[in-house]
């Protein structure tokens, strides 16, 4: 017997904004809002979603685990990103050819250049 993968769990300082952050980073729709979540999916009934729950502290430390992005434009895609509230992150990346970028509560993840460009992954960040 499998696993299906349900979700992804965010913790947010203030989950509705930051669902909503994500849901237009993505393109995804909000289809679950409650007080202590918020759920956002690329369809209603397309899996996995990202569901964003309320903690009271912020973060600290590095992502155990984060997001990469593939667009087709890197550069367009880190510009529009950059333009919604994210911020730059140096962890370390050097020469790299993906960037990485935070979040507006600090969650990093990495904008990774098209397929067509590059067949490199995000290697965990340091």
């Amino acid at each position: 017997m499998t696993s299906v993968w349900e979700q992804i769990v965010v913790d947010a300082e203030d989950p509705k904004r930051l669902a909503r952050w994500w849901a237009e980073a993505l393109g995804y729709t909000i289809v679950h809002e409650a007080p202590d979540e918020v759920e956002i999916r690329r369809t209603a009934d397309a899996l996995p979603g990202l569901v964003f729950t309320p903690v009271p502290d912020t973060k600290t430390g590095k992502n155990r685990l984060h997001i990469d992005l593939r667009p087709d434009d890197q550069e367009a895609e880190v510009e529009r990103l950059i333009d919604m509230g994210a911020r730059p992150v140096d962890v370390g990346q050097h020469d790299a050819s993906w960037v990485v970028l935070a979040d507006p509560e600090g969650n990093e993840f990495c904008v990774l250049g098209s397929r067509a460009a590059t067949a490199t992954r995000c290697r965990p960040l340091r």
